[in-house]
């Protein structure tokens, strides 16, 4: 998909990795953790980082595909295939840190995990109802769009299930309320979306004031 003209321009470009893998007890997905410092300090995320000059492609989402595959081989030792685009993220206008994100599904081919000392502290194959399992009982720290993610993965037993489901790239421009219950996240179609809301009542968002998150769309 090329760049999209309607997204805001000067923000720097990232691409993620959603590296699934088919194991007896159902799909996995590779997730990281980042050390207490820098980005998402203390975070479990998927592989992934922003764009750098040497990443080629004809345009943002190439680009951001090349960053992807580059980052996952850098962080956690591994080589990656068949990247379909899932999902573009637009950071909110609250966050010092603005990355636009395009995240990939990815295919692994069994080689064995080695994190990059000092970049990663550890890696690990979970399932995503039990990484959301974990989350929600506040035994780790997932951002909004790993969570999203993960909860989109939950329909699928396998990752051919996965790869097939995937249609039309969802674009999401995120926006930040604070309500009587803590921040919520809103996205495109929720009624309180500032530049695109959907009708009265209608729900894209995520409560985190408190555990477990729960996903509001309809």
């Amino acid at each position: 998909m090329p760049h999209r003209p309607d997204f805001e321009d000067g923000i720097p470009v990232a691409g993620t990795a959603v590296v699934l893998r088919d194991a007896p007890d159902g799909m996995q997905v590779l997730m990281l953790l980042r050390p207490d410092r820098g980005s998402f300090a203390g975070s479990w995320v998927f592989p992934g980082g922003r764009v750098d000059p040497g990443d080629v492609g004809v345009d943002e989402t190439e680009r951001a595909r090349s960053a992807a595959v580059r980052e996952t081989a850098e962080e956690a030792g591994i080589r990656i295939r068949d990247l379909v685009t899932v999902s573009c993220w637009e950071p909110p206008r609250e966050v010092p840190k603005r990355i636009r994100t395009w995240f990939f599904l990815a295919a692994e081919d069994g080689e064995d995990v080695h994190v990059n000392p000092g970049e990663i502290e550890r890696a690990e194959w979970v399932a995503p109802a039990e990484a959301l399992r974990r989350h929600g009982a506040g035994d780790l720290v997932l951002w909004p769009p790993t969570w999203v993610t993960l909860h989109g993965l939950l329909p699928h037993r396998t990752s051919a299930e996965a790869f097939a489901s995937l249609g039309e790239p969802e674009l999401r421009r995120t926006r930040i309320v604070e309500s009587a219950e803590g921040r919520v996240f809103l996205w495109e179609g929720d009624e309180q979306h500032p530049e695109r809301p959907g009708g009265a009542g209608a729900r894209n968002r995520i409560a985190t004031g408190r555990l477990p998150w729960t996903y509001q769309r309809g």
